[in-house]
């Protein structure tokens, strides 16, 4: 096994640094996307739609945790990668080690909280219980959230290690990962019999497999040996951790509590409709992976030229960035378009009259989601961006912004042009995310910009 390879990205090509950090990530999310790719469609072509309805009402609770997580150790990594730019070797080791303690007593936190309040949650969103499909929730979810520790403990070590601008651990860990997934979502599922506890388990072995190996290649790095010292509690530095990672953290479950409130609604159309739903979800994560992966990037990249002291290279780097990303989202749309309907029927099976109605259902919502797919790109770009420069609460804002439009619309447009109106509640939430985002982005460099003027001035006196 090679050591981790850390990357300044401080200087060079900015659209070549970003895309060569993303690459990795991407072919890295791609594999960890057929986690939930591989457990729906062995669930739906083994189990049925029933089940595949099952999976789909515990898709956003699921999500929510996951994304709680995410918030927090992405949080946590900008100060990393803040230090890693500056070259402040020890300030670097002390982030770590402090947010490592903290990720620990968060999973411990959040793995309490799961466990008490998952049946009042399946009930406020109205999960139906005809042939057993919020049993079956309940059950999957009960073993994911048993395996909180596992993936609050990957998301920790994959995030240090992309802090230090190293993709392509966590895409090999990803990579092996997904394919023990595979091997074990058959064996569980399709030959021991074992249904929808069988996929979660399968999900949970395999992401255990990913910790361990990222955290094998963090202990070759020679900049992160740590020592004692840097494991003595320190409370202002937990304090600014935390406050990089709070409004992360609250951004993604307020996102995820509108797509609770959304699943609420779908669960009242009827199982077919909810499998179909379900089916279209499971590609969102496709059809967002490559700007998830140019948001890791945006961060690690604004984070270290931050340290750096180099603005100018932001700037530089975003406008780059929106480039790459709106063509991105322009061919996975057209692929999607051309291509949705044979992928969405791998998701389902049933009579040939469900699986039609099913279909249709999967892929009315999949071409309004490709159509608007560019909205998407550039709330990950620009999201990004300003949480590398350290600010995470304009970021929460618009995760709030995306709660209203996405209950907003979820709630009335069905009322004035039925069932299909739900669809449109993600791309309501995207624009209204982007609203604020692109607006809070330009101010902030506009004052940074106008400060470094005034500096250099000073300094030329």
């Amino acid at each position: 096994m090679d050591s981790a390879k850390t990357r300044q990205m401080t200087a060079g090509s900015p659209v070549v640094l970003i895309l060569t950090f993303s690459l990795p990530l991407m072919v890295g999310n791609v594999f960890q996307q057929l986690y939930t790719v591989v457990d729906t469609m062995v669930v739906g072509q083994v189990l049925g739609v029933t089940a595949l309805a099952a999976l789909g009402a515990a898709d956003w609770t699921n999500w929510m945790m996951l994304g709680i997580m995410q918030g927090f150790t992405q949080g946590f990594s900008i100060r990393m990668a803040q230090n890693f730019g500056a070259g402040k070797t020890e300030e670097l080791k002390k982030s770590v080690a402090m947010s490592i303690l903290l990720a620990c007593a968060l999973a411990v936190v959040l793995l309490v909280l799961g466990q008490t309040f998952l049946p009042g949650i399946l009930h406020i969103m109205q999960t139906p219980e005809a042939n057993g499909v919020r049993d079956n929730s309940l059950l999957y979810l009960r073993i994911m959230f048993a395996g909180i520790p596992i993936v609050m403990a990957y998301n920790m070590l994959a995030s240090i290690l992309r802090a230090l601008g190293d993709g392509k651990s966590p895409l090999y860990a990803m990579v092996i990962a997904c394919f023990i997934n595979i091997g074990l979502d058959l064996l569980f599922v399709a030959v021991l019999g074992w249904g929808i506890a069988g996929a979660a388990g399968a999900t949970l072995i395999a992401q255990c497999c990913s910790a361990v190996y990222c955290l094998l290649v963090l202990r070759k790095v020679p900049i992160l040996h740590l020592e004692k010292r840097h494991w003595q509690q320190d409370t202002k530095l937990c304090l600014l951790l935390m406050k990089l990672g709070l409004p992360m953290a609250f951004q993604n479950a307020i996102i995820s509590v509108g797509g609770m409130i959304v699943q609420s609604v779908v669960n009242g159309f009827g199982v077919l409709f909810i499998a179909g739903f379900t089916a279209t979800n499971k590609l969102y994560g496709v059809l967002e992976v490559a700007a998830t992966s140019y948001g890791y990037a945006m961060i690690t990249y604004t984070g270290q030229n931050l340290g750096a002291g180099r603005l100018d290279r932001i700037k530089k780097g975003l406008r780059s960035a929106v480039i790459v990303a709106v063509f991105t989202s322009a061919v996975i749309s057209l692929l999607m378009l051309l291509f949705g309907r044979p992928i969405l029927s791998l998701f389902i099976s049933g009579s040939a009259q469900e699986v039609a109605a099913t279909l249709e259902i999967a892929y009315r919502y999949l071409a309004i989601m490709s159509y608007f797919l560019f909205i998407l790109y550039l709330l990950h770009i620009y999201r990004s961006t300003l949480q590398g420069l350290g600010d995470t609460m304009l970021p929460m804002v618009s995760g709030i912004a995306e709660f209203a439009m996405r209950t907003g619309v979820a709630l009335l447009l069905p009322m004035l042009i039925g069932e299909s109106g739900i669809f449109y509640a993600e791309i309501c939430a995207w624009a209204g995310a982007d609203v604020i985002l692109l607006t809070a982005y330009y101010r902030k460099i506009r004052s940074m910009t106008k400060r470094e003027q005034i500096t250099e001035a000073g300094n030329s006196l």
